[in-house]
């Protein structure tokens, strides 16, 4: 199938989605949002969404989860029935199915979001339903309309795991870091080689280089963690 063709297809496929957002968060109410992705465009990835639990908007950009997603390509799967914590702390409990065309191909996602914290309030039939168990560990997710907020987040989740400066790093430590950044997708987007040069005080020629090399190469930690 040519290029053509599969890029008709997929504009089908998502077409064909549109309504389904509407109807699925109609069906579960005012604590219920879904929102379809585009990963053709991750910058404006969101071309639907009905329902208000997370904030987004068409043409928003996609949350980490979504770039997690982007980086793993036609090896990423359904993620579902996962909790997250929104920045200003409330628990959402989603399901991010992707969309594959015919030929396998990942290019979109059709995710749902549910304000688990409200079902756990509410009757003790839907704190069971919410399903929640204990929420003490939950990951915070940056849900954003702006992408260059969500790069800034993962880099900043980064750096607390980092602990020191760029200069504070030898050579196996930046290249770790440029790879869990590429891992986490944040190289799919646009100007974000520019954005982590900065965060970083380098130069953008660095960071290139960096990024070179850090998919040219294996991490010896991780190599050394296989079975």
């Amino acid at each position: 199938m040519g290029g053509q063709d599969l890029e008709a297809q997929r504009d089908a496929i998502i077409a064909a989605l549109t309504p389904v957002v509407d109807g699925i968060a109609a069906t579960f109410g005012p604590v219920c949002e879904v929102v379809l992705h585009d990963y053709r465009r991750p910058e404006r990835s969101v071309v639907a969404v009905a329902g208000s639990v997370t904030g987004r908007a068409v043409g928003g950009a996609m949350s980490e989860i979504g770039m997690r997603m982007l980086a793993r390509g036609d090896e990423a799967g359904d993620e579902l029935n996962y909790l997250t914590r929104t920045r200003n702390g409330q628990l959402v409990k989603s399901s991010t199915m992707v969309l594959r065309d015919s030929t396998g191909a990942v290019f979109g996602a059709l995710c749902v979001n549910v304000d688990a914290g409200a079902a756990q309030q509410a009757h003790a039939l839907l704190g069971a339903l919410a399903g929640v168990g204990d929420a003490g560990q939950v990951p915070v997710t940056t849900f954003g309309n702006d992408i260059d907020s969500v790069v800034d987040a993962i880099l900043d989740a980064h750096q607390l795991l980092q602990r020191q400066s760029w200069a504070g790093l030898d050579r196996a430590e930046r290249l770790r870091l440029f790879r869990s950044l590429d891992e986490h997708g944040v190289f799919a987007v646009r100007r974000a080689v520019e954005q982590v040069a900065a965060r970083l005080g380098i130069s953008r020629a660095s960071a290139y280089s960096y990024l070179s090399q850090a998919r040219a190469t294996t991490d010896p930690a991780s190599e050394g963690a296989r079975p």
